[in-house]
């Protein structure tokens, strides 16, 4: 499975013979790469032990990195873990949409789903292709994004076709991703208590509205050590990286400017900068990942980015800013730092 032999049909949403196929491939066991509002997911039926196997060798994932299964309604949820009121009141603010709730799993679903962990993580997606695809096969698909592990994230067709051509069943295209950074994670530890395990799109702040007191894991801002155990995806290895290493720029505006344009006539060095970098942004090295006081489309972009630069061969290295611990920001802040590989330069 981890060389491609694999002859991969691509599909483009609304195709129902198309859909009610992948509905059947998932069923048996086959792997299909669908859409969500986040990323692209890759899916595997969350019941079959062996079609969670098939999913950690496509990506050539690390088998102790749990899986989310995705489910077409809240309700659904009772029969696969074991239900929380604060799952309840998370579902009634935020489902369906781009959070993921980690609770006590149920014996029906294996162990190599969940990366050993008798936990479970559950999500319910907004985008109508993914709440499709899930209802037409009438079990819980089990399904990481779609992208070789460590690579960034798939959030287009392209990107999904780039890199599981040949490795699973079926690609579903249903455009780009709307939000294009991953799920949100928490866990529930307590009478209205939650630890955010993964930032994302539903930010801590936002839950702490709903009136959850809210702990974020030390996996966000650091890094694991080698024996600390995943309790969600993307907590401990090395994600979301392209060929060429990044390093993280900290410090003001002007001396992070000051040390980018250090690099301005070298086309080996990739310069990612915002909209507000007048000095630096047009030069030919330049890629502007947007306004910086607008961290949802920075989210939209990043991935799709930092993929564009394996395209580039020329390139081999690349400085990022380090985005604002606030809001999406965080989220955005977390995935910067697994791509770097906790790599930050203080200017």
């Amino acid at each position: 499975m981890s060389e491609k032999h694999i002859n991969t049909k691509v599909i483009t949403y609304p195709d129902n013979n198309g859909m009610k196929e992948g509905a059947e491939l998932i069923k048996k066991g086959a792997l299909v790469a669908f859409p969500t509002e986040t990323v692209y997911g890759l899916g595997a039926n969350a019941l079959l032990s062996d079609a969670a196997e098939k999913v950690y060798r496509a990506k050539g994932r690390p088998s102790d990195n749990p899986l989310i299964i995705h489910l077409a309604e809240p309700s659904d949820a009772e029969k696969y873990c074991h239900v929380t009121p604060e799952f309840l009141r998370l579902a009634k603010a935020f489902m369906p949409g781009p959070l993921t709730v980690v609770m006590k799993k149920k014996d029906i679903i294996p162990s190599t789903v969940t990366g050993g962990l008798d936990t479970v993580a559950v999500r319910i997606p907004s985008h109508i292709a993914a709440r499709e695809l899930i209802s037409l096969a009438g079990v819980p698909i089990a399904a990481p994004s779609a992208n070789l592990s460590g690579r960034p994230s798939t959030t287009s067709a392209d990107h999904v076709i780039s890199d599981m051509l040949g490795r699973i069943d079926m690609i579903i295209d249903g455009g780009d991703c709307d939000i294009g950074l991953e799920s949100t994670i928490v866990s529930v530890c307590g009478k209205n208590k939650l630890k955010m395990l993964r930032p994302g799109r539903i930010t801590l702040e936002m839950l702490e509205k709903e009136g959850f007191e809210v702990e974020l894991d030390k996996a966000v801002t650091e890094k694991l050590s080698e024996g600390e155990k995943p309790a969600a995806p993307g907590m401990k290895y090395r994600h979301y990286a392209p060929g060429a290493p990044v390093s993280l720029v900290c410090g003001s505006d002007e001396k992070r400017i000051a040390f980018l344009s250090r690099f301005a006539e070298d086309r080996s060095v990739a310069l990612v900068c915002f909209d507000e970098d007048e000095k630096i942004k047009n030069l030919p090295n330049a890629y502007i990942i947007g306004s910086k006081n607008d961290p949802d489309g920075q989210a939209h972009r990043l991935f799709a980015l930092l993929r564009s630069f394996d395209d580039k061969e020329e390139i081999k290295q690349i400085y990022a800013p380090l985005p604002e611990k606030k809001g999406i920001g965080l989220a955005i802040f977390n995935r910067m730092l697994k791509a770097s590989g906790y790599t930050v330069i203080e200017v």
